[in-house]
């Protein structure tokens, strides 16, 4: 049995991670995210860490994981009550008795496997139960295949012959088993027997076994008595009823493995709705909006939103973080300038993260969001003064580049900030222009934020069609906004409001952050 409930055709799990990862994870300020959807459940975090940064890059595949999450949002109870089911049955196996690998003893590996199997079939039943109930009312197909599954290997015939045998198993009534003899009167061909059914109730076996043992009738069959003291004739009876029930208890090993794995699985995939029910709870409690995006094919160049915010942020204020709109499909440069901590940074981090949940199947922080999808996301943020360096900030920026450049491909996303301001404006500009330049022409969709005016009003002058220049909203009074707006980039970035604000020059204090 397989869960097939994050890819078409196979498992989850074994995702690359991409070779930014340690980037992305600091630039976009992820672990908020990954946090918030975990709740502090460490198997959580890795599950959505693996998820959210191994993106996919199909429409399909997304498409398959956004109409599944779409049920899950519909019906969280019955999906909560599926990863409930998934952690009790790993969590019970954990607690039997384990008594190794080891072939010495079958009789062990065969008790052990018949317990957790118990086990298994009583959760199994859970499952089964809710596909009956409620399996019909979900549309994906992903959930829809799955339940499927359930009720047809998972029939009422099915389980109750399993459970007979695991009943005979228990070999409670001891094990009856054939064998030949083989070359030099060894036993060979050891085959564990299923006992012939009887009738009659327990008080005629009890008063036949007392008959025999008396002598007043014949013994339907003959028995050898060992001594209690005879440790060498216990081992031998127990070397041969291991071999009697040694290809059972491997089978029944296999088997037992098998539907472990299968409960791993459909915990571990289960595990990622789960996290995007808590985002999603998180979320609806501070009544953010958020939407599935609208993914299109990888070779466009697509970028429209509408109430873009960063989810990061939102998750660690008080009030609504400000979201954007913009509109900047066939548009390969975004520009973003203007004042001193107008939500440029702010809105970079967005286009970062709304492109990672967008690839892994996720809902997108958002009213709208339609996007191409690309093959990778790439940050260049500035860092600040590391005391450990062992050339300048201008060096390390260029050999960050390099190494990104090394990496990335056409159809990637590369988001920049403030990269190369820690050089003088005309040289800052210059790198920064080439490098841009040439990532265009490679077919790298740019977001770049900055203060290089040179840079800014140089691509302007240009007057690409493929290029958009958004402006962080600044108020007659010096107050922020938070929000972009198309614009010509200005020479200044009223670094003076901020010089007002901060000596109480009388500059009015800025917009909140968040809103009502």
């Amino acid at each position: 049995m397989k869960a097939l409930l994050m890819y078409q055709d196979r498992d989850f799990g074994n995702e690359e991670m991409p070779p930014n990862a340690a980037d992305l994870i600091q630039d976009l300020e992820l672990e908020t995210l990954l946090r918030a959807m975990s709740v502090e459940d460490k198997f959580l975090l890795e599950v959505a860490r693996k998820a959210v940064l191994a993106s996919l890059h199909t429409q399909e595949a997304i498409f398959y994981r956004q109409h599944i999450l779409a049920d899950c949002l519909e019906r969280p109870d019955v999906i909560r009550e599926m990863y409930r089911i998934a952690v009790e049955a790993l969590d019970r196996e954990r607690k039997v008795w384990n008594w190794g690998t080891s072939t010495r003893y079958p009789e062990a590996t065969l008790h052990r496997s018949v317990e957790v199997l118990q086990i298994f079939i009583e959760l199994l039943k859970e499952l089964r139960h809710i596909a009956d109930e409620d399996g019909g009312r979900f549309q994906s197909e992903g959930l829809s295949r799955f339940f499927a599954m359930i009720a047809r290997e998972l029939d009422d015939e099915y389980l109750m012959r399993v459970e007979d045998h695991l009943r005979r198993l228990e070999l409670r009534d001891g094990l009856l088993m054939s064998a030949t003899l083989g070359k030099g009167n060894i036993g060979i061909n050891y085959v564990l027997r299923k006992p012939a059914q009887t009738n009659q109730r327990w008080t005629e076996r009890f008063q036949g076994w007392v008959e025999q043992r008396l002598g007043l009738k014949e013994p339907s069959s003959y028995f050898y008595e060992i001594a209690d003291r005879d440790e060498a004739g216990f081992n031998a009876l127990r070397e041969l009823s291991g071999r009697g029930i040694a290809n059972v208890a491997a089978a029944l090993g296999q088997s037992t493995d098998h539907i472990l794995s299968f409960f791993a699985m459909l915990r571990q995939e289960l595990g990622f709705y789960i996290g995007c029910l808590n985002l999603r709870d998180e979320l609806a409690r501070k009544k953010e909006p958020f939407c599935l995006p609208e993914p299109v094919s990888i070779g466009s160049t697509v970028f429209s939103t509408k109430g873009l915010y960063d989810v990061c942020l939102s998750l660690t204020i008080k009030g609504r973080a400000v979201g954007n709109e913009v509109y900047a499909d066939g548009r390969a440069l975004v520009m973003v300038t203007g004042a001193n901590r107008g939500g440029k940074s702010t809105f970079l981090r967005s286009v970062g993260l709304a492109h990672l949940m967008m690839q892994c199947g996720m809902f997108v922080p958002a009213s709208s969001f339609r996007a191409n999808l690309c093959d990778g996301v790439f940050t260049h943020y500035k860092r600040e003064e590391d005391a450990t360096m062992k050339s300048g900030k201008l060096d390390e920026e260029l050999n960050r580049m390099s190494g990104i450049v090394s990496k990335i491909h056409s159809q990637s996303v590369i988001l920049l900030n403030e990269s190369f301001a820690s050089t003088n404006e005309r040289e800052g500009s210059e790198i920064a222009r080439q490098i841009v330049r040439a990532l265009l022409e490679m077919g790298v969709k740019v977001f770049y934020v900055t203060h290089l005016f040179d840079l800014a009003h140089g691509f302007y002058l240009s007057k690409m069609d493929t290029a958009i220049f958004l402006r962080a909203e600044r108020l007659p009074d010096g107050r922020r906004t938070y929000r972009l707006t198309e614009g010509e980039p200005l020479p200044t970035s009223h670094g003076e409001d901020l010089f007002n604000r901060i000596f109480g020059v009388g500059d009015p204090e800025p917009v909140a952050r968040s809103e009502a």
